[in-house]
C-alpha cells in the first residue's frame, strides 16, 4: 500500500524531504517513500500491542494512508526512528525556583527539552519582582523579564543546532509585580524572538476590569503597588495591537473546565496555546483530516460521513496512546506524568475546507452548526475508544470515577459514552486538543490549517531551509484546487470561499465558542484583524472572548514589529512581489536595484569589539521616499585585514536587501542570531554573541532612530562598546550610547530631559 500513497502538491514533497523522511546519520534516505514513512510510524505504534501487531499495523497504516489521520510533526519524524527523541509536541516545565541555582537547572530542563524536539511552556510567576532583596547576598533581585533572556539565548543555541525553530511560551500572572515589564517584553522588534507570551488573566482580574477597581501588584504576600485593574488592560491591549503580543489565557476557566482538576492545577501552556499543561506536564498530538470524510463535495447533497469519522478517531486514539508507551523523554518527571494521566490531543484540520466542500459559509450560523456536530462526533468516539481501550489495558494510574464524572466535558458527553465511561473508566485523561497543523496540512495537500478559516485561495507561504536561510512557495488552497478541477478554471466561485481577511473577528470567536465546548484541553487559534480597525474595537475582541466562555485568545493584526509566514499573493498570481511587500512611492518596487543618488544622508558608528585591536566603522546611508527614511546602503571598513573578505560580503549582501526595498527589519534579527563558536563577548553587562551580532544590534537601533522600526518607545539599542561618529543632527546626547545602569547593570542609562534615566529599571540621576 505504500507505494501507492502519492503527493498531493510539490510543497508537499518538499515537506516530508525536509521534515519527515527518516535518513541515515550519512544522509542516506531510510524512507524511501511517502509510504515508507507512514509505516514506520504505524509499526512503532504497533510495538506495544500485546496480540495481532501485524494487524494493528495494518490498521494504523490505513488510518494514515488517506492522510484522513495525520500525526503531528513529531511523530512522523521520529517514531520507529531509533532515535533518542520524544514523540511529545507539547511540554510545560517544572515551576522555576525563585533562587538563582533553582532557575539555571530550570534553564537546562529546558534546553535538554527542546534538544529532543519538545516545545515548552514556562510560568515565570514564581520569580521575585525587579528590585526585590536577595538577603542570602544583600542585592536586588533582576526579575522575570530579565530572565526570559537567559531561556530566549538557550532556545537559539539550541535551534543552532538543527533545522527545527525551537519554541518556547511564557506566562505571567497579571498580578505579578513585574506584569508591566512583561507587556512590553517584545514591543522591539528582535527581542525575545523565541517567546510567545501571554497574561494569566484571572476571573478575579476581568472582574476589576468590568468593575473599574483598583488592582493589588502582589508577590508572596507582600503587595507592592496598587493600578487601576483597566489601565493595566488598556496596557496589554495596547501592545496587542501593536505588535500581537501578549496573548491572554483565562487560566482559573481553563483549571475550572480540566478534566484532571481533581490531581493538578495548570499555570501555563505550550507555544501554541492549545495544550495548557501542569508542571513538568506532557502531551502528545494528532489531527483528523475532515476534508476526507466529505461524500459529494460542492453537489447539493454534499455531507460528512460521521460514522467514517468516527472510526477513524476510534483508531487515531489507540495510536496515540500507544505513542505514549514509544516516546522517550528528556526527564523522568515529564514521562511520570505522561503515564500518570496519558494524556492526548486529538484534534482537527481541513476544518474550513469541509465547510466549503458542503456548501457552507465558515462565518455563517449553519457553518458554526456543522462545526459543531462534527466536532460533538469526535468528541464521543474519542471518549467511547478511551473507554474501551480502559477495559483492555486499564484505566490511566491516577483515574478517579467520581471525580471525572462530574467534569463539565464527561458531563457534555452523549449518554452512551458517559455509560460507557461509567463501566470501564478512562484511558487517557485527557482526550481532544486543536492544534495548528502547519506542515501536516500542507503535507495532505494544504488543507485549511486547523479550526482557522482558509488563509487566501493562493498565497505565498515563506520557508525556512536547514542553512537558515528563506525562500517562498506559491501554495494553491485544497478545497479551491478541488473545486477547479472538477468545475473548471473559469467556473465562478459559489460565495463559500470565504478567507480569512473577510471574516469578522466576532465570527472567528463565536467558531471558537462553539468547537470549545467539545474540546478537553484548548485550540490554537488566531482572529486576523485588519490593519485599519479602531482600537477600541479591537480591546472588544478580548471582552467579547471572555464572555463567549473562550480560554484564551491570540490576535494578529499586520504592524512593523511583527513578520509573517504567509502572505497573500496580488492579483495576479505570476507577479514576482506581492503587492504588500513594498510600500507605494519606496525604492526597490518590482525587486529591481534603484540606482544610488550623488549624496546621501548617514550615520557612521564606531564598534570596538573586545580582544581586537582595531574599531569597525559602520556606515549607514538612507534615502527618503513617501516621507519615510529607509536604509539604502551599509559599509563596515576596520584596519584589520582578518575581517575583510567577510565585511565586504556581508555588505555587499546587506545593501543589496536594504536596495530591494520592502520590510527590511529582519536583516538585523538574522544578524543577531549569529553565534561564534568560539565564543561572543560582553558589552556593558550583556553578553552579545558574536562581532556580527553586535553589528546586527547597531543595525537594528539605526533602524529605530529613523524610524524605519517602530515601538512603543523608540529606543536606541546600542552595544556598550558603540558610540556614533557622525550623528545625524546636532544634538551631541543624540550620539551617544546607553551607559550601563549603576543599579541595574543593563546598557540603558540614557539622557532624557535633562537627567540620566535607565530606561530597563527605571533608576534615574539628575546632573
Amino acid at each position: 500500500m505504500s507505494s501507492r500513497i502519492v503527493f498531493q502538491s510539490a510543497i508537499a514533497r518538499d515537506i516530508w524531504e525536509r521534515k519527515y523522511r527518516l535518513r541515515a546519520a550519512d544522509g542516506a534516505p531510510v524512507d524511501r517513500t511517502l509510504g515508507d514513512t507512514f509505516r514506520r510510524v504505524a509499526r512503532a505504534a504497533a510495538s506495544v500491542e500485546p496480540r495481532e501487531r501485524p494487524a494493528w499495523e495494518k490498521r494504523f497504516l490505513d488510518a494514515m494512508s488517506d492522510f484522513g489521520f495525520l500525526p503531528a510533526g513529531r511523530i512522523l519524524a521520529g517514531a520507529g526512528a531509533d532515535r533518542q527523541v520524544t514523540l511529545f509536541n507539547c511540554f510545560v516545565m517544572g515551576a522555576v525556583p525563585d533562587s538563582l541555582e533553582g532557575i539555571f537547572d530550570s534553564v537546562k530542563e529546558a534546553a535538554l527539552t527542546m534538544q529532543m524536539g519538545g516545545g515548552i511552556g514556562v510560568d515565570f510567576s514564581t520569580l521575585r519582582p525587579r528590585g526585590a532583596l536577595v538577603a542570602s547576598i544583600g542585592a536586588d533581585a533582576s526579575g522575570p523579564v530579565s530572565f526570559m533572556h537567559v531561556w530566549d539565548a538557550m532556545c537559539r543555541t539550541i535551534m543552532s543546532a538543527g533545522a527545527r525553530r525551537g519554541a518556547m511560551m511564557a506566562t505571567l500572572r497579571a498580578d505579578h509585580p513585574d506584569i508591566e515589564a512583561f507587556i512590553d517584553a517584545k514591543a522591539t522588534a528582535g527581542a525575545l524572538t523565541n517567546f510567545n507570551v501571554s497574561v494569566l488573566a484571572s476571573d478575579a482580574f476581568m472582574a476589576a476590569v468590568a468593575a473599574d477597581a483598583p488592582w493589588h501588584l502582589v508577590f508572596d504576600g507582600t503587595v507592592y503597588r496598587t493600578v487601576r485593574a483597566r489601565d493595566l488592560w488598556h496596557r496589554i491591549m495596547r501592545a496587542t495591537y501593536e505588535t500581537a503580543e501578549p496573548g491572554i489565557v483565562f487560566i482559573d476557566r481553563i483549571n475550572t473546565a480540566n478534566n484532571l482538576a481533581y490531581c493538578e492545577t495548570i499555570h501555563a501552556t505550550n507555544p501554541c496555546g492549545e495544550q495548557p499543561l501542569p508542571p513538568h506536564g506532557a502531551c502528545l498530538l494528532g489531527s483528523l483530516n475532515l476534508t476526507r470524510f466529505i461524500g459529494a463535495p460542492f453537489e447539493d447533497g454534499a455531507k460528512l460521513d460521521i460514522d467514517a469519522l468516527a472510526r477513524r478517531a476510534g483508531l487515531a486514539v489507540r495510536l496515540l496512546d500507544n505513542m505514549i508507551d514509544v516516546s522517550h523523554f528528556a526527564l523522568d518527571q515529564q514521562r511520570h506524568e505522561a503515564k500518570a494521566k496519558r494524556r492526548i490531543g486529538l484534534g482537527i484540520t481541513g476544518l474550513a475546507d469541509a465547510l466549503i466542500m458542503c456548501g457552507a459559509r465558515y462565518d455563517s450560523p449553519a457553518g458554526r452548526a456543522l462545526a459543531g456536530r462534527w466536532i460533538e462526533a469526535i468528541a464521543n468516539a474519542a471518549y467511547r475508544a478511551s473507554a474501551a481501550l480502559a477495559a483492555e489495558k486499564g484505566a490511566f494510574p491516577l483515574y478517579d470515577a467520581e471525580s471525572m464524572a462530574r467534569r463539565p466535558n464527561v458531563e457534555a458527553l452523549d449518554a452512551g459514552t458517559k455509560a460507557a465511561v461509567a463501566a470501564n473508566g478512562l484511558r487517557n485523561g485527557c482526550l481532544t486538543s486543536i492544534a495548528p497543523t502547519g506542515t501536516i496540512s500542507l503535507l495532505a495537500g494544504n488543507v485549511s490549517s486547523g479550526i482557522e478559516p482558509v488563509f487566501d485561495l493562493t498565497y505565498r507561504r515563506t520557508m525556512t531551509e536547514p542553512d537558515g536561510s528563506r525562500r517562498d512557495e506559491v501554495v494553491e488552497d485544497y478545497a479551491f484546487a478541488v473545486f477547479k478541477r472538477m468545475r473548471g478554471g473559469d467556473a465562478q466561485l459559489p460565495e463559500e470561499f470565504v478567507t480569512a481577511g473577510e471574516i469578522a473577528p466576532r465570527a472567528h470567536l463565536e467558531m471558537q465558542a462553539v468547537v470549545q465546548r467539545h474540546v478537553d484541553s484548548s485550540i490554537s487559534k488566531t482572529v486576523n484583524c485588519p490593519v485599519d480597525m479602531p482600537f477600541e474595537a479591537f480591546a472588544g475582541i478580548y471582552r467579547q472572548a471572555y464572555d463567549l466562555g473562550l480560554k484564551g485568545v491570540t490576535t494578529y493584526r499586520p504592524s512593523a514589529v511583527r513578520g509573517a509566514v504567509l502572505t497573500r499573493m496580488a492579483a495576479d498570481a505570476t507577479q514576482a512581489w506581492s503587492a504588500a511587500s513594498e510600500p507605494a512611492g519606496l525604492p526597490g518596487s518590482g525587486g529591481v536595484l534603484p540606482e544610488r543618488a550623488t549624496a546621501l544622508q548617514g550615520v557612521t558608528y564606531k564598534l570596538k569589539w573586545p580582544g581586537s585591536d582595531h574599531a569597525l566603522y559602520i556606515t549607514i546611508n538612507d534615502v527618503e521616499a513617501a516621507g519615510q527614511r529607509r536604509p539604502f546602503e551599509i559599509f563596515i571598513n576596520t584596519r584589520n585585514l582578518e575581517h575583510y573578505t567577510w565585511t565586504v560580503a556581508l555588505t555587499r549582501m546587506i545593501s543589496a536587501i536594504f536596495r530591494r526595498g520592502g520590510d527590511v527589519g529582519f536583516v538585523a534579527e538574522e544578524l543577531k542570531a549569529i553565534f561564534d563558536p568560539q565564543g561572543g563577548r560582553w558589552l556593558g553587562g550583556r553578553y552579545v554573541p558574536s562581532l556580527i551580532a553586535a553589528i546586527g544590534e547597531i543595525v537594528e537601533a539605526h533602524l529605530h532612530r529613523t524610524g524605519f522600526l517602530s515601538s512603543a518607545e523608540t529606543v536606541t539599542h546600542l552595544p556598550e562598546a558603540a558610540t556614533v561618529v557622525s550623528p545625524e543632527h546636532g544634538d551631541a546626547d543624540a550620539g551617544v550610547a546607553p551607559r550601563q545602569c549603576p543599579r541595574c547593570g543593563a546598557a540603558s542609562f540614557v539622557r532624557q530631559e535633562g537627567c540620566l534615566v535607565c530606561r530597563g529599571c527605571g533608576f534615574s540621576r539628575c546632573d
